[in-house]
């Protein structure tokens, strides 16, 4: 689903099945224009599309995977509510260096508590 702001797609956001048998489902949220970036846009889209994958998918739990070179999305989903789980460490290679991969989540409980 595109994310809209001032009448203009600056990125998506999505979900996929990591296991459907199990109701495993993982979220994610990409921002194109880095002119909207830190501006909330990003955050407010998340908070939307997590409410929409709650009120419409049966699950108990909405993840995230990040990495560790993007510590403003950590701090976003975290601002929200979910919180890190899992870190996999130095498994994303990048421009030289590794960085980890860091999983997040949120249960329908301690969404709707919020």
């Amino acid at each position: 689903m595109a994310i809209d702001y001032q009448g203009r797609v600056v990125g998506s956001v999505s979900w996929y099945w990591e296991c459907e048998q199990t109701r495993w489902l993982e979220a994610g949220i990409v921002i194109y224009d880095s002119s909207v970036w830190s501006q909330g846009v990003g955050r407010t889209a998340l908070v939307d599309w997590i409410s929409h994958i709650f009120a419409t998918v049966e699950v108990e739990r909405v993840g995230m995977t990040t990495w560790s070179g993007n510590p403003r999305m950590i701090k976003s989903a975290e601002s929200i509510g979910l919180k890190i789980e899992g870190v996999i460490r130095k498994v994303r290679y990048y421009q030289g260096v590794y960085y980890d991969s860091v999983k997040m989540g949120v249960l329908r409980d301690e969404w709707e508590a919020l």
